[in-house]
Formats: C-alpha cells, sequence, structure tokens
C-alpha cells in the first residue's frame, strides 16, 4: 500500500484527504511536527507528499527545498495561493504537480494515482516472480522458460504479473481490468478475454499447459 505524507495545517482539510485516501486504498499520514516537518516525513518515509503553501513557522516552498536535498519522491502542492507566480515557484522548487484549493477530492485522488503509477514500478519489491520454472523479470517484462523467453505484448505482461503477484489466489476479471485501464486505454470483457486467450496459447506452445486456471464466473489462477 502506496503511503502519503499530508503536510497540511488545517486539521479538517487534512483529515478529509486521509479519509478519502483510504478509500482510494491509499495510507495517509498527517504530519504532526510543523516545526520539523523532515522528522515527520523520515518517521512516515511516504510515497508521495501533499505539501500546502502556508503553514506554521516555515512554509511549503521550504519543506520542499530541504525534501528535494534528500529524496526524488513525488510532492504535489496543495494551496488556495494559485497565481502563477506561487505555481512557477512550486515548480521550480522540484514539485510534480499542483492543484488548487478548493479541489475535489475524487480529482485529487485520481491525481495522485496517475503520479504514483509513473513514479514506481508494478512490482519494485519482485524484479523476479517465479512459478513452475517461469521466471517473470519486471526489470525488462520478459519471460522465460526453459532458458528461452517468451514475447509478451504490453497487456500480456501486466496480465501474467498481476496473476504472479496473486500466486495461489484467485484474480477477479475486474481486477485485472483495472489492471490494465490504469496504464493504457479503457479494457472491456471481451479485450480481457481475447488477452488471456492468446497467452495461454504462448504458455501452451512453450510447454507451461494449464498455466492460467479459470475460475468460472470469477477470475483466473495461478496455483
Amino acid at each position: 500500500m502506496y503511503r502519503i505524507l499530508v503536510v497540511e495545517d488545517d486539521r479538517g482539510i487534512a483529515e478529509a484527504i486521509k479519509t478519502q485516501a483510504e478509500l482510494w486504498s491509499l495510507e495517509a499520514v498527517c504530519a504532526e511536527n510543523f516545526r520539523d516537518v523532515l522528522a515527520d516525513f523520515a518517521r512516515v518515509q511516504p510515497h508521495l507528499v501533499l505539501m500546502d503553501i502556508t503553514l506554521p513557522f516555515f512554509n511549503g516552498y521550504h519543506w520542499c527545498g530541504e525534501i528535494r536535498k534528500i529524496s526524488k519522491v513525488p510532492i504535489i502542492f496543495i494551496s488556495s495561493a494559485s497565481d502563477n507566480m506561487n505555481i512557477v515557484m512550486a515548480m521550480s522548487l522540484g514539485a510534480d504537480d499542483f492543484i488548487a484549493k478548493p479541489f475535489d477530492g475524487a480529482v485529487l485522488m485520481a491525481k495522485i494515482q496517475a503520479l504514483l503509477r509513473r513514479s514506481y514500478d508494478f512490482a519494485a519489491a519482485m524484479p523476479l516472480l517465479e512459478h513452475r520454472g517461469a521466471f517473470l523479470d519486471t526489470g525488462d517484462n520478459s519471460l522465460t522458460f526453459r532458458g528461452e523467453k517468451i514475447a509478451l505484448t504490453k497487456n500480456e505482461y501486466r496480465i501474467l504479473l498481476c496473476l504472479m503477484e496473486n500466486k495461489g489466489k484467485v484474480v477477479s476479471r475486474e481486477k485485472l481490468m483495472e489492471r490494465l485501464w490504469q496504464t493504457d486505454s479503457f479494457v472491456d470483457e471481451n479485450t480481457l478475454t481475447v488477452n488471456v486467450g492468446r497467452l495461454r496459447k504462448k504458455l501452451d506452445a512453450a510447454g507451461l499447459e494449464g498455466f492460467i486456471k479459470t475460475r468460472f464466473a470469477v477470475g483466473y489462477i495461478v496455483e
């Protein structure tokens, strides 16, 4: 689960963001030490920072600069001071985006999700996944079996990655479609069926018969 550090001194806004983030399966932690935001940053180890400009003691520009000295973590400014000068200042100090207050919570979460996808690999903690002697390399998106590489399309790789990350568990069709949609155009059920069918043929031809199994009316499983 991705963690977000919310550096916002308006407790109502901070808690609203935290609640919205949880609905999107994100963990949000509200900053507590505005004298030393870096201490909260080190404690939380966030994947993304939401930063207000107007803060007690030191403003958001200061803390953005301090964070940039030690980390490339994505930073999004949220502020009612949304004139061009403030936006340019934020971006020049290393911010990745700027969202004006008041903002729609769903739009904020969508922007956060998009930035997280661009910034982090889906399987950064698991560079190599293995099942039945087949190795999926998340570094170059390749599948190798018995020393031979199996060419995968972009969508075939994403389907296989999702299934192998959840080895032994049924993955719903909805989850697979969401996985494809996150990084590409919308994928409907028929398109998913076609992609899974083509992937199965490739795996069967390589000697991996029955690698992906169907759970009727539920989804797919690698077990």
